[in-house]
């Protein structure tokens, strides 16, 4: 036998079509061996290996500890090491390393015996120059490398199963129980052990809360019906030694890769603590349900109350209304329940910094009010405002992360900026804007002048909404060039305003506007109709792989009309829906992962490419990246711009760069403006770029005569 190994054969990456490079390392005292094995090696056909030899078991432990190894051919006699105590050293010091035994016939049995004991096979002398080693060598490299991902990814979803609050209960297609988890096996009170195999009305021994009658389990129904089902509202689970407990929750078929059901899974959490705050209702009416702070109504009461007691007393009062610096950021990336007990320190922190007198209230989202009672001076208020800002900038600790967080403050007076609740609060909220112009992290007070920003925030949605219906908005386009060729290979659509007294306007004079008040998704759908029929119109020019990019806003992509909307421009301008990409962040896809997987899936059914926009700078799990049917990673120019850096050093874009081809995506960098950061993305096998070194966005007519340049600006492929 020339070699033999376990298992079976792996795929492996390649990147750019050439096979990764792995390192061997030869421990024998054989010369002419190791020379014989490094030369087979350094001849393999689908690429050379990197081969290290030592001659005794020492020297391997000690170049074991530097690592770097993919795999180890050993003798298992050695100068300072004989028979199976070799592979037992090696495999105890590293096992995730795979190991192959160098055997003659003399010793085959030992090697057999060797491979009991964990080896990945054994290599007969005499047959070395065997074609099929290098190859048998990679399948096992490859194959171990997966084997540890499994085992990784098996430990993660175990201990993330033992670790939640809710109980999870598994079951066959049989309805007979196959696993529990920490919190079923209390809920329960079955052991995982004792439950096995046991049907599952007899470990989730359900009845109707109104009724008391046991019902038809629901698992038995989610198998035979193959449909996800709810928990019946009033369904109590009676544990086994009697205690019942209600629980809500859901049943989810498993399915096979034939779509066959396999089982159920469920889970369930105790809601007892919910039911008993059903009675709380009357105070929830008036507080906050995050943070337990009076809520707007309450604020309105208890300022109106304030109001009339200082005009009774010839007193004043003030109204501090916060805004949290950049906190849509720190939700959008790390999720809203990190950005949930964020709120919550933030409220804790104001609460501590006034008066049990004065009244800290929470509006909604970031925003915070906060009423100081009597006499309540300008010097005062600003005591208050600056205690605020120091205690909110001091680092919050959660959930494994260390946030950083500052707000901006507005501060009105009564009786000077106004004698009502609305009028205070509206006019403390008009100097918060002024505070975060102001460069943020700061308190401004209210003056006449600041009532300007307002009506010119509210002018500019007018405006804009007159634009809309004006033809006022205008596309223009920056080409993305392919990396190698220095040829386009599409644009993306950038909105414009050309505002009739400003002139031209960048999207971020008017997009933030357009978003709080919702016309984003009438301006989106005017720049897709526009960028579509820009599209045909290249491709009908003999462009035919033109494709065009559109960035969809969060508010577009939750539109319950979208898909539809998009099928009817495809229809209208004649596009093939494969020459479209849309661009959304990751924040858009992760609010609601589900959700956000069948509107994909449907666009995808629809023909068009998808694009993950100002990748890296968002928060996302790689489980559900790689559960999005994404075609294109679009690498943030925050990322590219650090390549220049003495910081950053493009670790970052060489990492996506890795990931997205590994997942089979295209990556685009964005941003790109200069030539090292070109050569760069060039070494390191970057698809596509888009930036200023080789075009800003143009009108379609310059983007006309920018494509008949073939090669476009600072591309020219780099030798």
């Amino acid at each position: 036998m020339a070699f033999f190994f376990t298992k079976r054969r792996e795929r492996f990456c390649f990147r750019k079509g050439i096979m990764v490079a792995n390192t061997v390392l030869i421990i024998s005292n054989d010369a002419a061996e190791a020379k014989l094995l490094k030369d087979t090696l350094a001849t393999a056909r689908d690429g050379p290996f990197v081969t290290e030899w030592v001659g005794h078991l020492s020297d391997a432990i000690s170049r074991l500890e530097r690592r770097g190894i993919d795999i180890i051919l050993a003798s298992l006699f050695l100068p300072d090491s004989h028979g199976l105590d070799t592979f037992d050293v090696l495999f105890k010091l590293v096992p995730p390393i795979p190991i192959m035994m160098l055997s003659d016939e003399e010793h085959e049995a030992l090697a057999i015996e060797a491979v009991q004991h964990g080896a990945q096979g054994f290599l007969s002398k005499g047959h070395y120059q065997n074609s099929l080693v290098p190859q048998a060598l990679r399948n096992i490299i490859q194959r171990k490398k997966v084997e540890e991902a499994l085992f990784v990814e098996r430990e993660r979803s175990r201990v993330t199963l033992e670790s939640i609050g809710d109980g999870v209960l598994s079951t066959d297609v049989a309805g007979n129980v196959t696993y529990l988890n920490a919190e079923a096996e209390r809920m329960t009170g079955w052991s995982r052990d004792e439950a096995q195999s046991r049907p599952i009305a007899e470990v989730f021994h359900l009845i109707d809360g109104e009724t008391r009658q046991r019902a038809r389990n629901p698992v038995e129904m989610v198998i035979e019906q193959g449909k996800n089902l709810a928990l019946h509202a009033d369904s109590l689970l009676v544990r086994r030694d009697g205690y019942e407990s209600p629980i809500e929750d859901s049943i989810a078929p498993i399915f096979d890769r034939n779509n066959d059901i396999t089982g159920a899974v469920v889970t369930f959490h105790d809601v007892s603590e919910a039911k008993a705050m059903a009675h709380k209702m009357a105070h929830l009416a008036q507080h906050d349900y995050l943070t337990g702070l009076p809520n707007r109504l309450l604020l309105s009461d208890r300022l109106s109350q304030a109001i009339a007691y200082a005009k009774r007393h010839t007193t004043q009062l003030a109204v501090l209304f916060l805004d949290l610096d950049n906190f849509k950021h720190i939700n959008d990336s790390l999720g809203h329940a990190v950005g949930d007990k964020l709120l919550e320190s933030v409220a804790s922190r104001l609460v501590s910094q006034v008066r049990h007198s004065d009244t800290v209230s929470r509006l909604g989202g970031d925003e915070f009010v906060v009423l100081v009672l009597e006499d309540a001076l300008a010097e005062h208020a600003t005591i208050t405002a600056e205690k605020i800002l120091h205690a909110l900038a001091a680092p919050h600790r959660l959930a494994g992360h260390e946030l950083h967080i500052t707000t901006s403050i507005g501060i009105s007076v009564f009786p000077a900026d106004g004698d009502d609740a609305e009028a205070l609060v509206k006019n403390a909220d008009a100097a918060m804007y002024h505070a975060k112009k102001m460069g943020k992290n700061n308190y401004q007070f209210f003056n006449r002048a600041m009532n300007e920003l307002a009506v010119e925030r509210h002018t500019t949605e007018v405006e804009l909404r007159r634009a809309i219906n004006g033809n006022e908005l205008l596309v223009y386009y920056q080409p993305k060039v392919d990396l190698v060729s220095g040829m386009a290979t599409g644009a993306e659509a950038l909105v414009r305003w050309n505002h009739p007294d400003k002139g031209m306007m960048l999207p971020d004079a008017f997009i933030p506007v357009a978003e709080d008040s919702g016309l984003i998704v009438a301006i989106g759908k005017i720049v897709l109709r526009q960028a579509c029929g820009q599209a045909k119109a290249w491709h009908d020019q003999g462009l035919h792989s033109f494709t065009m990019a559109v960035n969809v806003s969060a508010l577009e992509f939750r539109d319950r009309h979208f898909v539809e909307s998009l099928r009817n421009v495809l229809d209208e301008t004649g596009l093939d829906a494969r020459f479209l990409q849309l661009e959304l962040t990751e924040s858009v896809l992760m609010r609601n992962v589900d959700s956000s997987i069948a509107v994909l899936r449907e666009l995808k059914q629809l023909g068009v490419q998808l694009a993950i926009d100002d990748f890296g700078t968002g928060y996302s799990s790689l489980s559900y990246l790689n559960q999005f049917p994404i075609d294109v990673l679009k690498i943030d120019q925050s990322f590219v711009q650090s390549i220049s850096s003495s910081v950053g050093n493009g670790v970052i874009v060489n990492a996506v760069i890795g990931m997205g081809t590994c997942l089979g995506q295209r990556v685009v960098a964005e941003g790109v403006e200069t030539s090292a950061q070109l050569s760069f993305l060039h070494t390191h096998h970057c698809t596509e770029g888009q930036g200023y070194l080789f075009s800003a966005p143009v009108p379609a007519d310059d983007f006309t005569r920018l494509l008949g340049q073939g090669v476009i600006g600072g591309s020219v492929p780099l030798q």
